[in-house]
């Protein structure tokens, strides 16, 4: 295979080299600094919220990753003016253009972004109608949109099912509803936030997620004119306006990041300055990290991560927040392998969210899956039908191995295994690491990572 852009030349010309697959010699402590910038979950979706405004928003600190790109081709095909901001990683996005788009078009640049559905209250309150192709995403369980269609339904929207896809429509205008959600959603809370804020009326969303990225688009749909409260309980109030102007804001930090590369330092017994990274988003995700024997040192300016001596076996739960998420619970278990003892790593969000397991018993590693999950007396996290459990059972000696990416938190998961462990190892379909990872390849290379990109 051919070896492509070096990471060397990639940083002397300024650019992120490209490939989809990694040679790793692993064996390498990771030691340096890095930089997060804003939330992917938050920077997507305030880049919609631009719709609603009748005047150009600024997002400032907006990551360059794949999804980024997605969303800004969105976009553009809806006529939206999208274009870099003075200040480096900002964008500017005026909507004031805004026009349909072809179901082909939003379909093209769509790609596997599920970002789509999220354009509709935002597209249904401007044009009267939105398009919605397949969606994609990562593979990782059952995502179904019934609750964003239920949703809008109640908002007035009529709902028609394509070979292709979606169409909705608004011929009676959008309304306030009373919505309560089955599970605290992440995309229909967003959906019925973007929705909500230019109907008719007050709106009361019951069940709603909390996450800090949710917050976050509140704080910006503030900005732009809406009157949104939380109440306690899971409960937003929503009071729809006539018009909404554009916003200046700049993103929320990546947590999921930051907790990636946390547990590359504990995997690789290395050494990180997460800059950017701040606490009180990430409490819940510091307590297990010290549990299992991490070690961490809180500044102004970011969080220090390494081990504080032997790794410990921990019991993890995800859930929605405040509890433990479920994008931490990949990169973790990499660590938790190099753990004395038994480890059980509960996954209550996704029903299939242990599949980058086989890639790490593959190197290694001693993890066993249960499909149906596992009762035990300590459990705090409600038992839901469609978890599963892992428990990982160390220390066990890592070695290279050829592993294919399965989706982004796992592939990233297969890549921190892959430095950790003894020997070289070939990571297939990097490329996916793109949507969720700015400068990935760069940042590995400043931390002393030992790779090649190759064909």
């Amino acid at each position: 295979m051919k070896t492509l852009l070096s990471d060397e030349a990639a940083q002397a010309a300024g650019t992120e080299p490209t490939g989809e697959v990694l040679l790793v010699r692993g064996g390498r402590p990771l030691r340096g600094r890095v930089t997060v910038t804003g939330a992917k979950n938050l920077a997507t979706k305030a880049m919609v919220a631009s719709l609603l405004g009748d005047s150009p928003s600024t997002l400032r600190d907006v990551p360059q990753i794949s999804d980024v790109r997605v969303v800004r081709s969105l976009l553009e095909v809806h006529g939206v003016k999208v274009t870099d901001g003075a200040e480096p990683g900002s964008l500017v996005l005026d909507p004031t253009d805004a026009v349909s788009a072809h179901m082909e078009e939003i379909d093209a640049h769509a790609g596997a972004s599920r970002i789509p559905i999220l354009f509709c209250g935002p597209l249904l309150h401007l044009l009267g109608e939105a398009f919605i192709p397949d969606l994609g995403g990562c593979r990782i369980g059952d995502r179904p949109i019934n609750f964003h269609l239920d949703a809008l339904r109640q908002f007035g929207a009529v709902v028609e099912k394509l070979p292709t896809g979606i169409r909705l429509s608004a011929p009676e205008g959008l309304h306030g509803a009373n919505i309560e959600l089955p599970y605290p959603s992440v995309g229909a809370t967003e959906q019925v936030l973007l929705t909500a804020v230019r109907a008719a009326g007050v709106t009361e969303l019951r069940g709603a997620a909390i996450e800090p990225e949710i917050m976050d688009l509140i704080a910006v749909l503030q900005k732009m004119g809406a009157i949104i409260s939380y109440e306690p309980n899971r409960v937003i109030l929503i009071e729809g306006v006539d018009a909404l102007s554009g916003y200046d804001h700049r993103c929320i930090f990546d947590r999921n990041e930051a907790a990636s590369w946390a547990s590359a330092a504990l995997a690789t017994d290395g050494d990180i300055f997460v800059e950017g990274a701040k606490q009180q988003e990430m409490l819940t995700f510091l307590n297990i990290y010290r549990k299992a024997g991490g070690w961490f040192d809180v500044r102004e300016d970011g969080i220090q991560f390494r081990r504080g001596g032997p790794l410990k076996p921990v019991i993890v739960e995800t859930d929605v927040h405040p509890g433990f998420m479920t994008d931490w619970q990949q990169p973790l278990i990499v660590a938790l392998t190099q753990a004395e003892g038994e480890s059980v790593v509960h996954e209550t969000v996704y029903e299939n969210r242990f599949g980058f397991t086989d890639a790490l018993n593959k190197m290694g590693a001693s993890i066993v899956v249960h499909p149906d999950g596992l009762d035990a007396p300590y459990r705090r996290v409600p038992r839901r039908a469609l978890e599963q459990a892992a428990v990982v059972t160390g220390p066990t000696p890592l070695h290279g191995a050829d592993v294919v990416v399965p989706d982004l938190r796992g592939g990233y998961s297969h890549l921190i295994a892959a430095l950790a462990a003894d020997g070289e190892s070939t990571v297939r379909g990097v490329g996916i690491l793109s949507r969720g990872y700015e400068k990935l390849f760069t940042k590995l290379s400043a931390l002393g990572a030992d790779f090649d990109i190759v064909g």
